[in-house]
């Protein structure tokens, strides 16, 4: 039994949306626990507002009650939400006694804005070019996803460099992946376009 299908919620009476709701303002939290340095804190919290994010699109599609509202704010958060969590994480290294400099401030919060729009970007053109997902096309796109410079796999960065007393070193580790994953979905749409234009299908390899 999945997480969102526990009856319990149910029973309660518990919404979607109101699931939905309890992550957003836990994700607030986080946020404001970032930027202060509390960075247990924040990933405790953000912990919590994860598995709730899992939950509310399965507690939907269980209740049968998905909404476009829900769909929207659940995948709104989703996407806004990662580049307020850095930014705030890099900020909040000085109060905690591990201040980035000026220059490598600056360094990582462009390189994670910028890495972490253009792969949106190359995953929105991969689906209008060639009908699908870019993580579904061949077996090593799919393997990269689990560990590509998303919410998930940087924080796992965050908390190894938070174990080692270097919060600093995680959001510098953040930005370095950001940067090594934009190049790695470049090369791939590049990698398709060359194939289509050899006349090549692409195609799914879970078709």
């Amino acid at each position: 039994m999945g997480a969102g299908d526990h009856p319990g919620l149910r029973a309660r009476g518990i919404t979607p949306n109101q699931v939905t709701a309890m992550g957003s303002v836990l994700c607030i939290v986080a946020t404001i626990a970032f930027w202060y340095g509390w960075f247990w804190t924040g990933l405790a919290t953000g912990l919590v507002f994860m598995v709730l994010d899992t939950v509310d699109g399965k507690l939907a599609r269980c209740t049968i009650t998905a909404s476009k509202l829900g769909n929207a704010w659940d995948h709104g958060v989703d996407l806004v939400h990662p580049p307020f969590w850095w930014w705030a994480w890099a900020a909040g290294c000085a109060p905690y006694g591990r201040p980035l400099d000026d220059a490598t401030f600056w360094a990582v919060i462009g390189t994670m804005l910028f890495g972490y729009v253009a792969q949106r970007l190359i995953e929105g053109a991969f689906i209008v070019r060639f009908g699908m997902h870019i993580h579904v096309w061949e077996r090593f796109d799919s393997w990269f996803r689990l560990i590509t410079a998303r919410r998930n796999p940087n924080m796992v960065i965050l908390f190894a460099g938070l174990v080692v007393t270097r919060p600093d070193w995680g959001i510098i580790g953040v930005a370095a992946w950001t940067a090594i994953s934009l190049v790695v979905h470049l090369v791939r749409l590049f990698q398709a376009m060359a194939r289509r234009a050899k006349g090549g299908a692409i195609t799914s390899w879970l078709a």
